[in-house]
């Protein structure tokens, strides 16, 4: 299934002046993303010079004991030197010193680079100076439910698809299996978390004790949309027995994020217009994971996790996003769009109690200027209280006007 925002990112900037990068977690479609613009080339031109190298394939793992500077004159001997190559490198982090390596293609004349990386160090401070000016990031995400929908035809029955797409999430290969049973997918996404664990944090990290660094994990699927801080969870983790500093909680959280396996949204004081360091939330990159690590099921904790499937979709729009705080009470999400245009979500499972309709406008009350409103339920009931639009979750999903 094609990718259609992110082709169309890449249309826009083919042939400038840019490394685009392709980020994501492992396994939710960079490389395919990557094969089908390769195809929108090859129509374009069926002559057109393409380089495609995934340093995961076995064919390319004599590559992987190279230098550099090797792999650098590898492709320089494929160059056509009359006319555009485009040079496609999957999963470029697997490269050692591949920072030198995007410098010598960026910079080499007629070569138009691409590359895809499942860890954050290929943007991180250290990296970005390097990159800065030269670089577009597209970070991808497991499918929407609007993609989940496109991808498995269920289109006749949104309610009951949207209930099997929170239970296995949008992970491509994990949604094709669970046609064939959720366990298939289950054991899938299990099997796609060890090899996060084990290529992008075991092989940049030394983690001591593996028992402790699953709990952490675990902590923290369980508590997504919950306020948490590696303090906290130290101290829940110790009173259980297993002794941990926040130090080293920290570092746990930073490597899960690092990984793409979580995102981490700050605080954001509405009133004081000023970003807050503590209390932060992290939302997990696809619900499918939490079900098949921790076999919950979505009764459990439903708003919030129905809080995660917004969050994500917010990042798919390109929102910048935070936790907001108005005076003592909390608004889900502070959403600003690329124009600079801010909206405040509110999301519930259900307001059809007076009681619980009160507690989630309550914080809307507490903003004083005039910028949209939105209250996200599952309710099929829509309309408007005092300005604010109560609109149904799945609806809301389906209609992407950004």
């Amino acid at each position: 299934m094609q990718r259609i925002k992110e082709l169309n990112k890449l249309k826009v900037l083919k042939d400038r002046n840019l490394i685009k990068v392709i980020t994501g977690v492992r396994r939710c479609g960079k490389s395919t993303l990557l094969l089908q613009f390769q195809d929108l080339l090859r129509k374009e031109n069926p002559n057109t010079s393409i380089i495609s190298i995934n340093m995961d394939l076995p064919e390319f793992r004599f590559l992987a004991e190279k230098n550099w500077k090797e792999i650098y004159d590898y492709i320089q001997n494929l160059l056509q030197k009359t006319a555009t190559n485009y040079v496609f490198i999957d999963e470029i982090q697997n490269i050692p010193e591949f920072e030198k390596l995007l410098e010598g293609l960026f910079v080499t004349p007629c070569v138009d680079l691409y590359v895809t990386g499942s860890n954050a160090y290929l943007l991180s401070s250290e990296l970005a100076t390097l990159l800065t000016g030269r670089a577009f990031e597209i970070n991808i995400l497991p499918f929407s439910f609007a993609e989940y929908l496109r991808f498995t035809g269920k289109t006749t029955n949104p309610d009951r698809a949207f209930a099997e797409y929170m239970r296995t999430g949008g992970f491509p290969e994990a949604v094709g299996l669970a046609e064939a049973g959720e366990n298939f997918a289950y054991e899938y996404l299990k099997t796609v978390f060890q090899n996060i664990y084990e290529n992008d944090i075991q092989k940049r990290h030394t983690i001591y004790y593996e028992t402790s660094y699953i709990e952490v994990v675990h902590f923290l699927i369980d508590s997504v949309g919950s306020s948490v801080s590696a303090r906290n969870i130290a101290k829940v983790m110790t009173a259980n027995g297993k002794k941990i500093d926040n130090k080293t909680v920290s570092k746990y959280i930073d490597t899960l994020v690092e990984s793409y396996l979580f995102y981490k949204v700050n605080r954001y004081d509405i009133k004081g217009k000023q970003h807050l360091v503590t209390l932060e939330k992290y939302y997990l990159t696809d619900l499918g994971l939490r079900n098949a690590l921790l076999g919950k099921e979505f009764s459990a904790d439903a708003g919030h996790l129905l809080e995660n499937i917004v969050f994500l979709e917010l990042q798919r729009r390109s929102y910048q996003t935070w936790i907001g705080k108005a005076d003592n009470l909390e608004i889900d999400f502070v959403a600003r769009d690329k124009n600079g245009y801010t909206k405040y979500i509110q999301v519930a499972y259900t307001v059809k109690e007076q009681k619980t309709l009160e507690r989630e406008l309550a914080p809307f009350a507490k903003i004083l200027d005039f910028n949209e409103r939105l209250l996200l339920t599952m309710d099929y009931e829509t309309g408007s209280h005092n300005g604010i639009k109560q609109i149904n979750i799945i609806d809301w999903l389906l209609d992407d006007k950004d």
